[in-house]
């Protein structure tokens, strides 16, 4: 997961649609830049557009399970699927 603020603004990024190398290429809407993880670097460069050569650093993130999560953070909400019921 990376930050989406830069100069000040925040991006809304999105799947462009395309991919390179398995890995998916991300579009910001505001400016149309392509953004991509380049390897080994922990953030995501923009390699074309308004901000090529620019990158959006990695943030601290944790992958756990639902159940470890929900005994550290009881508080935490979840929003319920098409059916109504919480997902997860």
């Amino acid at each position: 997961m990376y930050s989406r603020s830069i100069d000040g603004r925040v991006l809304t990024i999105a799947a462009s649609g395309w991919t390179y190398d398995r890995l998916f290429v991300l579009r910001d809407r505001e400016t149309g830049s392509l953004w991509y993880e380049l390897p080994n670097t922990g953030r995501l460069t923009c390699i074309a557009g308004h901000y090529e050569g620019r990158t959006l650093p990695e943030l601290n993130t944790a992958y756990v399970p639902w159940a470890t999560w929900y005994q550290d953070h009881p508080d935490t909400k979840i929003l319920p699927t098409r059916g109504g019921r919480p997902g997860g």
